[in-house]
């Protein structure tokens, strides 16, 4: 399988990882009325794609690199995700990705990062097991953040899938530039916002999405 083909395989929504039950804040953000159409689902998207994807990104690109080994690069990941129950579903996420890259790469170490790994750090290591390019693992990442949230909006708010898509595809620059800043070095802009929503939902009575 070619390094073009494993990266559509990791940025496709289908890939048995555990992401579709994870709303990334927009289930709360629908609840508390800031995303009730397609213009504030993009206005949403593409503020979670300038702060955590790039910031999960940026960690993601630096384990590839081998700039942070799986512990510090763990520890960086708590470090720059305030709210703990974002923290939690970094590490579920994680969970799922290493589950699902010890099957397709069994031949690779896999544990140096750990039973419980956040997302960017099991993220970076499969990158660079699948013939990545950092700045390919960092697009994959913004780009799965990106796309998780949109589905997520399109379920609850029953939006068109055409005009959801059709919000995905005039985010696909801004998703690059993104990528490309992550893999220039670690970022560490947060957002309380987010930080917040992620909060408030894991209070939430039987939601819809787990984060």
């Amino acid at each position: 399988m070619s390094a073009l083909t494993n990266l559509l395989a990791l940025a496709d929504s289908r890939l048995p990882t555990g992401g579709h039950v994870h709303s990334g804040g927009v289930e709360e953000a629908v609840s508390s009325g800031l995303v009730v159409d397609t213009g504030t689902l993009e206005t949403f998207l593409r503020r979670r794609i300038r702060t955590q994807a790039l910031v999960t990104a940026s960690i993601a690109a630096a384990v590839h690199r081998g700039a942070l080994d799986p512990a510090d690069a763990d520890r960086e990941t708590d470090a720059r995700t305030p709210a703990p129950a974002a923290r939690a579903a970094s590490r579920a996420q994680g969970r799922g990705l290493l589950r699902l890259a010890r099957r397709v790469w069994p031949a690779q170490s896999w544990e140096s990062v750990g039973q419980h790994p956040h997302l960017p750090v099991v993220a970076g290591l499969t990158g660079r097991a699948a013939g990545l390019t950092p700045e390919h693992t960092a697009l994959s990442l913004v780009y799965t953040t990106m796309t998780g949230s949109a589905t997520a909006a399109q379920r609850l708010l029953a939006l068109d899938p055409a005009d959801v898509a059709a919000i995905t595809f005039g985010c696909a620059q801004l998703c690059e530039t993104t990528a490309a800043q992550a893999a220039a070095g670690l970022c560490d802009l947060s957002d309380p916002l987010l930080d917040t929503l992620a909060q408030r939902h894991a209070g939430r009575d039987r939601p819809l999405f787990v984060s």
